[in-house]
């Protein structure tokens, strides 16, 4: 399966240098991800149309974005990438650095508590 076909040119080198470039809070949920919830593949760095989510599961149409300071003032820009993703099929979970790096069991059980909604939700 080829996931890239229908992406630009250079795509798949961007994503690898923003999964060498990750800041720390991204690695430690994405650690955290695998860990806890390794039943589900999680991909760092994903391509979805324009953007590169943060962390994306397939199986589950979710992606969890972790906004750092450069996310400061952009509630616009944010809004309307979320939007683009979710007429994509996805939802879209925000955490912030610092919830992260301060509150990762917090972080993950909300993630946890969102993807059994899911599953509550698609079974009635």
């Amino acid at each position: 399966m080829r996931l890239y076909a229908k992406q630009p040119v250079g795509t798949v080198p961007r994503a690898r240098q923003l999964r060498q470039e990750a800041p720390e809070p991204e690695r430690r949920l994405l650690r955290g991800l695998r860990e806890s919830l390794g039943y589900l593949k999680w991909r760092h760095q994903a391509p979805v149309g324009p953007f590169y989510a943060d962390i994306l599961c397939f199986s589950e149409q979710l992606i969890i974005e972790v906004d750092g300071d450069t996310h400061v003032r952009k509630e616009l820009q944010d809004e309307s990438r979320s939007a683009f993703l979710a007429g994509e099929g996805f939802r879209v979970l925000r955490f912030s650095n610092e919830d992260v790096m301060h509150n990762l069991e917090g972080v993950l059980q909300a993630v946890a508590t969102t993807l059994q909604g899911t599953r509550k939700g698609s079974a009635a």
